[in-house]
């Protein structure tokens, strides 16, 4: 396991198949997925594929990362930068377990993301997505310095752009 980060609170390291347990919790619960498109593992073997077949770190450098509380040692979601080649553009994401929400997780994790992105892999850029409707992931994307950009489309619904320059 790869540390990537570390904050005051939290550990970020890369995702792996020992995740899949809580990497399929996390997605079961439909008020942690309303927002991003996606749907639930249809079970635990079905993560665990996913995990084994990620291959952003290969393909980009960085990628999604697990995030782990260190004071308990417990995943309590994921946070990290993505390369949509398609775009070619890098974003920032994350995603928590309801109960971990509102405790400064997702700011705190993102912000360190978005340092690394601009300190250590030289990015000139990076952009945040969120339904419009997700004024939580809007907020921390404010906080972390991201400004509005422009309205799109996310899983063909309604959203926003935010972006940062170095």
């Amino acid at each position: 396991m790869k540390k990537i980060l570390e904050t005051n609170r939290l550990i970020l390291r890369e995702l792996n198949i020992n995740d899949a347990k809580d990497f399929f919790d996390l997605n079961l619960n439909p008020n942690v997925v309303k927002y991003t498109g996606n749907s639930a593992f249809e079970n635990i073997e079905e993560a665990k594929e996913f995990l084994k077949n990620y291959q952003d770190y290969t393909l980009n450098g960085y990628g999604r990362w697990a995030v782990i509380n260190k004071e308990t040692k417990q995943f309590i979601g994921w946070c990290g930068l993505k390369y949509d080649a398609l775009e070619k553009e890098t974003d920032i994401g994350f995603r928590f377990f309801e109960e971990e929400w509102n405790k400064g997780y997702a700011t705190e994790s993102a912000k360190a993301c978005i340092d690394y992105g601009f300190k250590v892999l030289n990015l000139k850029r990076i952009i945040g997505r969120a339904m419009k409707e997700n004024l939580a992931s809007i907020k921390v994307l404010e906080k972390i310095g991201l400004a509005f950009e422009k309205d799109g489309l996310l899983d063909e619904k309604q959203a926003v752009i935010y972006k940062i320059e170095k």
